[in-house]
């Protein structure tokens, strides 16, 4: 048996072991997937502007109603979303300890829905922009709802959460973010 044969009979178990290794290191590292990078931390908030959910008595959404020395807390929701239902009574809570505003993006929802899903769990927000289409939400770089941000009092975008919140995410995260981002 030649030399040239042996090769290529081994290569391909020899390429098959070394992305197996790959896949594994990658799936076990222990990072977690909530903590998604975001080339925005450190940013101005996107320029966007968002009317009002219809029938909600919230004013609409717009890069203007940041930088205003306060830091806020920004939510990506959805009626349709299931962690979204799951996460709103910990937002109504949120709201009422953090001492800071809180916006909502409501993301590719129908009014009505999205109308009955707060009038259900509660509406915590202050202002809520409906973002029919998800431009907004693509500027934001949103990659799925839930999600949610942290953003300074200068309109910088401090930190971000994907996924629905937990306590635990709140006290470990989002509440930290929050003084950090406090002038």
């Amino acid at each position: 048996m030649s030399s040239r044969f042996r090769l290529a009979a081994v290569l391909p178990v020899i390429l098959f072991l070394l992305l197996a290794g790959l896949f594994y290191a990658a799936i076990y590292r222990g990072d977690d997937p909530s903590e998604v990078p975001s080339a925005l931390i450190g940013r101005y908030v996107p320029e966007f502007e968002l009317g009002p959910v219809e029938g909600l008595d919230r004013p609409g959404l717009s890069d203007a109603d940041f930088a205003k020395g306060k830091p806020v807390i920004v939510n990506v929701w959805a009626s349709w979303c299931v962690p979204c239902r799951s996460e709103m009574p910990l937002l109504v809570e949120l709201r009422r300890v953090a001492g800071v505003p809180l916006y909502g993006i409501n993301y590719k929802d129908e009014p009505a829905a999205a109308r009955r899903f707060l009038a259900e769990l509660g509406n915590p927000f202050d202002r809520i922009g409906r973002d029919a289409q998800g431009r907004a939400a693509i500027d934001w770089g949103v990659y799925g709802v839930p999600e949610t941000y942290v953003v300074d009092g200068n309109g910088r975008i401090a930190f971000k959460h994907v996924g629905p919140l937990t306590p635990e995410a709140i006290a470990d995260d989002i509440l930290p973010a929050l003084r950090a981002a406090r002038p």
